[in-house]
């Protein structure tokens, strides 16, 4: 059979049956639209696809400068010797600028390393829905396990004998090279991702605007506001809902601008469940870095035997340095099994809850490393370093889940008193950034007691304190936090 022209047009429906069928499409999605507004007076995001889900992108003028900030630094404390022997010859001089310039890198790359999982969180809760919240706060601890099991990898592998060992200089290049990379590619795609909110129309109507468009479409706001689409669109609802009033009304002039006094006292006048929630997460970080930070050392020093100390073609310092091989082994079964754990989480939340996923990562952590301190048996710390994935997927997860239900339900009251939602004093991004400052201050207090501790007693005790605040946190997280049912 032959397809002819006008066969071809016969089959087809006529045009006008085509648009009819694309307006009472279109004129169903804002019909549905209409009554969500009207039940709840609020807009709640669209579930996101995948794939958006995947890369995300807000605050992206932080998340660029914080990116920057880590490729400086890793470039720094991986390439300082070589740097500075290009410029210095005298070889005193050379060691003391590399020491202070390796030293700086460290510096540069925790602190941006540590500050930009904040603004990625908050710009999740800005945008997705709350079932999307779930799903991505997965997603991060997922890829948050691949990356680092990618990193432990490169830095487990001897590249000194490779060809890329060979071309470069040393094989901190080599690391480098790979890790900055895969950074880079990583930050584009976030960055690129799904756009922003310009500050100048930061009111409702813009927010309301990014979610009338159409699902498959991320159109500039500048275009939209052209073509009256954000003017019609409220124009309707506003004579769905109440006379004279829209319910996406501009809240401009209610905004107050944040200032350094503003912030501050927004931070010291916390809620007392957000308030246990930041000291819960404190006592987890504090346990999971006490171990991580010296946990190659102890493989080396309690498991293997070794000593760092003797002479380098000593085999006390080769058995050292094996151990030290094998802790890099461990922490990439921690990032596997982080990784895993973080699917294992959306199975098991429905029957135990975030009070459950909580209390098991504290408790498993802390058993684990109990044990690895009582009996130092290579296989059987390898097979347990599994259970740190636990502790770290709980961290990058359950406590900002909690967040986003802490918000969930205060929005839900005043919906209820008939205040305006997402009119309140708190914002998400201030309170990720109170959970993401316990990293830092768990850093501090580990650098303050911890170093003295193992000098003294040696790296056995990371585990066993390690163990012990894990355990303490654990008491915390059942009794302590508050969760919303």
């Amino acid at each position: 059979m032959t397809l002819t022209k006008e066969s071809f047009h016969r089959a087809l429906p006529p045009s006008s049956e085509v648009a009819k069928a694309d307006m009472d499409s279109t004129r169903e999605k804002e019909e549905a639209l209409r009554q969500s507004v009207m039940r709840t007076g609020a807009v709640v995001p669209r579930k996101r696809a995948v794939g958006r889900l995947v890369i995300w992108g807000r605050r992206r003028p932080y998340i660029l400068g914080l990116g920057i900030i880590m490729l400086l630094g890793m470039a720094l404390y991986l390439n300082g010797d070589v740097m500075i022997s290009a410029f210095i010859d005298e070889r005193d001089k050379e060691r003391t600028w590399a020491i202070v310039i390796t030293m700086l890198g460290v510096v540069l790359f925790d602190f941006a390393a540590d500050f930009i999982d904040g603004p990625i969180k908050a710009y999740l809760f800005d945008v997705c829905s709350h079932q999307d919240k779930e799903k991505g706060l997965h997603y991060h601890a997922l890829f948050t396990g691949l990356g680092g099991a990618l990193g432990y990898l490169t830095g487990a592998m001897d590249w000194g004998q490779t060809v890329l060992g060979y071309s470069l200089a040393s094989e901190f290049q080599v690391i480098f090279f790979f890790a900055a990379l895969v950074f880079i590619i990583c930050l584009t795609l976030h960055l690129c991702s799904i756009p922003e909110v310009p500050l100048r129309y930061e009111n409702e109507e813009a927010k309301f605007l990014l979610e009338v468009t159409e699902s498959h479409k991320y159109n500039s706001i500048e275009e939209e506001i052209k073509n009256g689409y954000l003017k019609s669109t409220c124009t309707e609802i506003k004579a769905a809902a109440k006379p004279g009033k829209c319910t996406v009304l501009s809240r401009t002039e209610d905004q107050r601008q944040m200032t350094l006094k503003s912030l501050l006292k927004t931070l010291l006048s916390m809620p007392s469940h957000y308030r246990c929630l930041c000291v819960s997460h404190l006592f987890g970080w504090m346990a999971f870095l006490s171990n991580m930070l010296f946990f190659t050392d102890f493989m080396g020093q309690v498991v293997y035997k070794g000593n760092p100390y003797a002479p380098h073609n000593s085999t006390l310092y080769l058995t050292y340095k094996t151990g030290v091989e094998m802790g890099c082994w461990g922490l990439c079964i921690n990032a596997i099994s982080s990784s895993v754990y973080s699917y294992v989480q959306k199975v098991l939340l429905p029957y135990i809850g975030l009070k459950g996923l909580y209390f098991i990562g504290y408790l498993l952590f802390g058993l684990g490393t109990g044990l690895i301190g009582l009996f130092p048996n290579v296989y059987s710390t390898l097979a347990l370093c599994s259970l740190f994935g636990v502790m770290s997927s709980t961290l990058y997860t359950v406590p900002f889940h909690l967040i986003a239900e802490y918000h969930r339900e205060e929005e839900t009251l005043k919906l209820q008193n008939g205040e305006q939602a997402g009119d309140h004093g708190r914002g998400k991004g201030i309170d990720c950034a109170a959970l993401t400052c316990m990293v830092q201050l768990a850093q501090i207090i580990l650098s303050v007691g911890l170093g003295l501790l193992v000098s003294v007693a040696g790296s056995a005790v990371t585990v066993i304190s390690a163990s012990t605040v894990a355990l303490i946190g654990c008491c915390f997280v059942a009794f302590c936090v508050r969760y919303v049912e």
